[in-house]
């Protein structure tokens, strides 16, 4: 699918080795549970961010270079997927660079952790999501998106804290009372307000931040396959990412489970907004 490299209205696109963030497209729809078309998410998510202005709103993170990578071929078996999601994030980390994966299912964010743990030998993980996306199995499948945040538990054992889950099955929460996972349950925060220290001193400096646009409120995200309410509002997200953020470093991010709605381009441009932000934040981590 021929599609515009993210933000080149404002930007040219520049090369793999001068770039400090690489865009990776991953088109992967193949265990998506309810509504469809995460296929579709990385193309609307570039298209919509024409549309979107250099400045963040605190910085320009563009000033550093984006270069967007080939889309990765999701063609094959799920472990062929994955080498090859690892693979793309492998190349932006040689170059010095922070992997950003658009998906696609969540799933895509196993294979860019994977690349990850591969360089870095302490992270956490920050997820944002409306499910706790901790079951072992779903559907009969281990690598449904329903598991995606076991699998890494599991194969990497790294820090993990959730924010905004709402929605979640017994054995995930028994899962993560086991592992001592720290969340911020939707309703926690509507009734007690944004922690002023959502992270523990004990949490890793380097972070990969993944982001399942279901975690925002069904008003501002419609578009996904489980839009559900009760979730995050813009400026919630804006507050936490501060405030976990202080003092420590992003090493990769992913905006996933954009699933686009046709004639409905609001949600679009809100993933490359996020998208934008988080990009942002990164960029102001390395200060």
């Amino acid at each position: 699918m021929e599609y515009p490299a993210f933000l080149a209205s404002e930007y040219p696109q520049s090369s793999p080795e001068k770039a400090r963030f690489h865009i990776i497209p991953v088109p992967l729809e193949r265990s998506v549970s309810y509504g469809n078309g995460t296929s579709r998410g990385p193309a609307a998510l570039l298209e919509a961010s024409q549309q979107l202005e250099a400045w963040d709103g605190i910085s320009a993170p563009g000033t550093l270079g984006f270069h967007t990578q080939e889309q990765v071929d999701c063609s094959g078996s799920i472990g062929l997927i994955q080498e090859r999601i690892s693979d793309a994030c492998r190349t932006a980390l040689q170059c010095g660079a922070v992997p950003v994966v658009l998906g696609g299912e969540h799933t895509v964010s196993y294979g860019a952790v994977r690349a990850c743990a591969e360089k870095y030998d302490s992270f956490g993980v920050i997820h944002f999501d409306a499910h706790g996306d901790l079951r072992d199995s779903y559907e009969g499948d281990s690598f449904s998106h329903a598991c995606v945040l076991r699998r890494i538990e599991d194969s990497f054992n790294l820090p993990l804290a959730q924010f905004g889950t709402r929605d979640y099955c017994m054995e995930e929460l028994e899962y993560r009372k086991k592992r001592g996972i720290l969340y911020y349950d939707a309703s926690r925060l509507a009734e007690e307000g944004l922690p002023e220290k959502p992270l523990p001193d004990s949490f890793p400096r380097r972070v990969y931040i993944t982001f399942d646009v279901d975690g925002l409120d069904s008003s501002l995200m419609p578009a996904t396959g489980t839009p559900s309410p009760g979730g995050l509002l813009w400026y919630d997200v804006m507050k936490l990412l501060t405030r976990c953020l202080k003092g420590r470093e992003v090493i990769g991010l992913d905006v996933v489970e954009l699933a686009p709605i046709p004639g409905l381009h609001h949600s679009d441009f809100t993933a490359a907004k996020l998208t934008h932000a988080l990009i942002g934040f990164a960029q102001r981590s390395f200060a």
